[in-house]
């Protein structure tokens, strides 16, 4: 089984039924995606190729099932009183920036109800719809895999500009985002690209946080599962004092780093 790159893949589900959404996956009393507790909503669907990916099964933009946004909200409503001042849905991938037309009205329902919005991306899509779901989004989660361009196209197929161009933009809005960074040995802790990284967000004004997530192997399973090729099954997690390194590097730059 391959998932190849399509092209088409931002018309296709970008442009579909604004009334449902296309999921992977929902997740409730979520801890890990933003602030307090979260109802996560995994969408399917994503550009990206990442070597890494724990997720694999959310690639394919024909896979998951379609969800009726009203069920969504309802789901979100029932669980309210679990968020208290800090929580919130958070959306994530998949690429969520697939589906922007259709997060537009749903994050704009969510805060009628009080409700706050994350949204987890690779940053894969610039234009009005996304700076529209920006203005939307409480707090942007944006995954910045490698500040190299010819690196980050080497573990995900594609190059970052889009992502550093999304980073900038919202920086311009004023609006808080964190930073996140997945830490392979050998592909993403290079100590000189983990200084250029941090340089290059040094200055910005709306980053809250910088989260490390080491890389893991629990996700093997799937890809074993889907008959794809893992070209990571030999990679080894990082080490306590490869974490340590990169989460030391990344704090002369920012006020918060964080080890997922």
């Amino acid at each position: 089984m391959y998932f190849p790159q399509q092209t088409n893949q931002d018309e296709l589900l970008n442009n579909s039924d604004t009334d449902f959404l296309r999921i992977h996956s929902l997740e409730t009393f979520g801890t890990h995606d933003g602030p307090g507790i979260r109802m996560v909503v995994f969408v399917q669907g994503c550009q990206f190729r990442c070597l890494y990916c724990q997720n694999p099964d959310t690639l394919d933009i024909n896979g998951g099932k379609l969800v009726p946004v009203d069920e969504l909200i309802e789901k979100a409503l029932s669980q309210k009183s679990y968020f208290g001042a800090t929580g919130g849905v958070t959306v994530s991938g998949g690429e969520p920036l697939l589906q922007r037309a259709k997060l537009i009205p749903f994050f704009d329902r969510l805060h009628e109800h009080g409700i706050s919005t994350c949204l987890d991306s690779n940053g894969r899509v610039l234009d009005d719809q996304t700076k529209s779901l920006l203005e939307r989004t409480d707090i942007l989660l944006l995954d910045v895999k490698h500040i190299n361009k010819e690196w980050h196209k080497k573990l995900t197929g594609l190059k970052n500009g889009t992502t550093l161009k999304i980073a900038e933009y919202r920086e311009s809005t004023g609006k808080p985002m964190w930073l996140r960074y997945v830490l392979v040995p050998g592909w993403t802790d290079q100590e000189e690209y983990l200084h250029e990284w941090g340089q290059h967000f040094a200055d910005y004004k709306t980053i809250e946080r910088v989260e490390i997530i080491p890389f893991h192997q629990l996700g093997k399973h799937k890809w074993e599962l889907l008959e794809l090729e893992y070209a990571f099954a030999e990679i080894s997690p990082p080490t306590t004092e490869e974490i340590d390194k990169a989460a030391g590097i990344f704090k002369r730059y920012f006020n918060t780093v964080v080890v997922k």
